[in-house]
């Protein structure tokens, strides 16, 4: 059993006293995974001041050399691969295989963004004026606070501490307390690959406590947070009152068009692996199939048999399709909204229920539902669990009337073999990323992450555009013509 501790100026705190947490297998409640204190206001205010004395000398490094740190950070990291993704998915539930995935993609964006440490320029600018040379750096903001949730518990913090570090920023990282041990294990890794102290401080801790020290505190000069859209907007809220940046990546309602000339067969492969993979617990998840009329009893049928025959159990037992929720709260959740649907008039077609023979934990069924409305509650709500939602539509231009419906606007695909239709799709759905003929999940390090709507606001996440938050840009004049000037042209 490990303990859930928190790291300040360097130093891994053991906390005594306050509430206390502990963390459980989700996939067999009887094994107890650690156990430890939540972390105060007071911890918090040492976390910032730990932040704040270290930002000068860090942000004074060059930024190659950051970078070299958050490069073996990723060197570390995949070298002990298989190790962090058997402690995530004890603590998370999602399979083997999809939390290797993750891992995989945490070590891609530390080693993309440790290159961008050698990028961290800016541009020169002919100037108006004669003998006048203008260009534009980029500078910290300063002390950060980085807010990420429980359901990627190491690619998230990756993706957000890395660009943070390289941009000179020093952080106070904020995971979610359903996931203490793997979110401590990266930062163990950051500390081993030479992070000074007090550069990176861990704090686990409650929203009432911890987060509201962090939104409210003024040494804190940007916010980035993962999570649901209502924390999200407060915080955003929040942070414009004070005039500072904030970043947020919030929820998803993500759909799937798929037209009649669409192969069936790639569309069902696409639609389940992007609905039931990691449980549905994922922003990017398929959450509404939107199926052309003339193929929606076909493609349901497919979709059906495949989720039937999965086996739901333990993530590491290799023959596991779809492990548990995360946790009693969450199950509660994706329960309720499967009790709604089924009172909205949809009809399952699959799942429904908890499955029988697995162990005590929070397991449920995949669930497809059919003939559910667009303006139905499960057709409009996040439910971030393994529940799909059918919409049947007339043609395409119904689809993506349906598709467009929501206040989401994350990811969104489209399976067809009509040239036209597709880039049609592509320029007028609603949403920050766009798939074609795979599933709406999934992204790349080098590629920039991000909705509109209610599912994101500020600058993107990822790819080139990484360093775009963590960062101000300072314009520079110089003239250099050692004369006052008396044109009146200038």
């Amino acid at each position: 059993m490990l303990e859930v501790r928190n790291y300040i100026r360097g130093e891994w705190l053991s906390l005594r006293g306050g509430r206390e947490l502990e963390v459980r297998n989700p996939a067999n409640l009887d094994e107890i995974l650690g156990r430890g204190y939540l972390a105060s206001a007071a911890h918090a205010d040492a976390a910032i001041t730990a932040a704040n004395t270290a930002l000068h000398e860090w942000a004074g490094m060059p930024a190659p050399k950051r970078g070299e740190i958050v490069e073996r950070a990723g060197d570390i990291l995949k070298a002990e691969m298989d190790d962090v993704a058997r402690l995530l998915t004890r603590e998370e539930g999602k399979t083997f295989t999809d939390a290797k995935g993750e891992v995989y993609r945490a070590y891609n964006v530390l080693n993309y963004t440790a290159g961008q440490s050698r990028r961290v320029g800016g541009v020169t600018i002919p100037s108006e004026l004669p003998r006048n040379f203008a260009y534009t750096m980029r500078q910290p903001l300063g002390v950060v606070a980085l807010i990420t949730p429980w359901n990627f518990p190491i690619a998230i913090p990756a993706w957000k501490i890395a660009p943070a570090l390289v941009a000179g920023n020093t952080v106070v990282f904020k995971p979610s307390s359903t996931t203490p041990l793997t979110a401590a294990r990266l930062v163990e890794i950051f500390e081993r690959a030479g992070l000074p102290a007090g550069v990176l401080n861990l704090l686990v801790g409650s929203s009432a406590d911890v987060g509201e020290m962090l939104m409210k505190d003024r040494r804190i000069r940007g916010i980035s947070f993962t999570g649901s859209s209502e924390n999200g907007t407060q915080i955003y809220t929040t942070c414009a009152n004070r005039g500072i940046k904030a970043q947020c990546e919030m929820g998803g309602k993500n759909p799937v068009v798929v037209l009649e000339d669409a192969d069936l067969t790639l569309a069902c492969e696409g639609i389940v692996s992007g609905a039931f993979g990691s449980t549905g617990q994922r922003c990017t998840a398929t959450s509404r199939a939107i199926l052309q009329d003339s193929i929606a009893d076909e493609i349901i049928s497919k979709m059906a048999d495949k989720v039937s025959k999965w086996k739901v159990g333990n993530g590491l037992e290799s023959d596991v399709q779809m492990g548990p929720l995360v946790s009693e709260q969450q199950m509660k959740t994706v329960e309720h909204y499967i009790d709604v649907g089924k009172k909205e008039g949809g009809s399952v077609v699959t799942g429904g229920g908890r499955p029988s023979g697995v162990p005590r934990g929070y397991y449920l069924q995949p669930t497809i539902f059919d003939h559910v409305s667009p303006d139905s509650l499960i057709a409009r709500e996040e439910i971030f669990g393994p529940v799909l939602s059918v919409i049947r539509a007339r043609d395409y231009e119904e689809a993506l009337q349906f598709a467009n419906s929501s206040e989401y606007g994350l990811t969104s695909s489209i399976y067809t073999n009509d040239a036209g239709k597709i880039f049609d799709f592509c320029e007028r759905v609603e949403t920050g990323m766009v798939h074609v003929n795979s599933p709406t999940v999934g992204g790349e390090a080098q590629i920039p992450f991000g909705g509109v709507k209610s599912s994101g606001v500020g600058e993107r996440e990822q790819g080139p555009t990484v360093l775009d938050f963590y960062t101000d840009v300072k314009v520079v004049y110089i003239d250099y013509t050692g004369a006052v000037r008396t044109s009146k042209f200038y």
